[in-house]
């Protein structure tokens, strides 16, 4: 086990990063639309969070919801969000794509690499959508990534937790296996003791209504499963600071 174990924190807005680092968060993950999984998110919203944070910030380059299969125009504006977000001081990226089979997208992953260096990059979930991630982890060292994302390809990092138990051992400290999905302080200390793992993933959110006094509860901004448009997801400082709480006791 580690000395220590490090907390990422997912964020979509810069309350919620100043809040991540105040709660003790060691890296902040910055997207948009994180009722999407998270997608790349705006230059403007990485320059703001820099001016504010010190932590390593890494970013999402995920130019749609959906799956991971991506067209050549899809992957023009991943390699261009790359190089553009490289020149706002982004210390790492996040990306992730797959062949129409289900395997990691080699070719693809190599030319996203490429486009980051030298900053690190992370595979995020689209790994818990691999035919085989046992093959898939093997790829993934490989190609040089320096960490995988994953719920152990269930619905959560807890129902995952055996899957995640044996990619760790298969990793043997060849890549960082990083536990993330549906983790909270009630799950956080038997996901940590029952994987082993020295970095773990979360938004650490709470919900708070919009401050809007006039309201059209006729209207609403995006389809159906849309977020609500008068409540607020943000990350809370507490909610860190628990969890960082916990993973300390379980060292």
């Amino acid at each position: 086990m580690a000395q220590s174990i490090l907390l990422e924190v997912c964020v979509d807005s810069v309350e919620s990063a100043v809040n991540a680092e105040r709660g003790g968060a060691g890296r902040l993950e910055l997207c948009s639309s994180l009722i999407e999984g998270g997608l790349t998110p705006s230059l403007g919203l990485l320059q703001v969070v820099k001016q504010y944070i010190k932590i390593p910030i890494y970013v999402m380059i995920r130019p749609r919801g959906g799956d991971f299969l991506y067209s050549d125009q899809e992957v023009e504006v991943m390699k261009k969000d790359i190089e553009l977000m490289k020149t706002q001081g982004a210390d790492g990226v996040v990306v992730g794509a797959l062949t129409e089979t289900g395997g990691v997208d080699a070719g693809l992953c190599m030319e996203l690499i490429a486009a980051a260096r030298p900053l690190p990059v992370t595979f995020h979930r689209a790994f818990d959508m691999a035919y085989d991630p046992a093959v898939a982890l093997e790829t993934l060292i490989s190609l040089g990534f320096e960490r995988v994302l994953t719920s152990g390809c269930d619905s959560s990092a807890l129902e995952g937790l055996p899957v995640i138990k044996r990619l760790i051992d298969q990793a043997k400290g060849r890549i960082i296996v990083m536990p993330g999905g549906g983790i909270t302080e009630r799950n956080l200390q038997r996901i940590l003791e029952g994987s082993g793992a020295e970095e773990f993933h979360c938004s650490a959110r709470s919900s708070r209504d919009s401050a809007m006094k006039f309201r059209n509860t006729c209207v609403t901004m995006g389809a159906t499963m849309s977020a609500p448009e008068y409540g607020l997801k943000v990350a809370d400082a507490s909610k860190v600071r628990s969890l960082n709480a916990i993973a300390k006791n379980t060292l």
